[in-house]
């Protein structure tokens, strides 16, 4: 037997989903880079690997360090980012739910509808 015993795989992802998984993620992509140009920061960082999460705690209004504990703790930090992110933008902690668990759908929402970036986390720096 001089064949690799994972080289004879029968599985395989059809290619209709593998177009639907590339469709998806352009369209998020497409829909974070609109979004991060919104905040004033620059579309292309939300292609580049651990800048984009840079990038997402400078509109949240965090400090640099919150990108060490997106990887260190990444439930519990980047759920904190997305919340503060739909918080600079005017949203709720609803749409904050929707960016976790249908980023496809909420980031273009975000980024090409008519909310407006309100400096980090939102009003709550205006109200003094």
């Amino acid at each position: 037997m001089d064949q690799d015993y994972y080289s004879n795989s029968s599985y395989s992802l059809p290619t209709w989903a593998i177009v639907l998984i590339c469709v998806v993620g352009v369209i998020e992509i497409i829909g974070m880079w609109k979004t991060f140009v919104k905040a004033g920061q620059p579309g292309w960082a939300c292609i580049i690997p651990i800048y984009n999460v840079y990038i997402m705690t400078k509109i949240g209004g965090k400090p640099a360090i919150w990108t060490l504990w997106c990887f260190l703790l990444p439930i519990v930090f980047m759920v904190w980012v997305y919340n503060m992110i739909s918080k600079s933008f005017g949203k709720d902690e609803g749409f904050t739910v929707g960016i976790i668990f249908l980023p496809f759908i909420f980031w273009p929402i975000l980024g090409f509808g008519d909310a407006k970036y309100q400096g980090p986390y939102g009003k709550r720096n205006r109200s003094v």
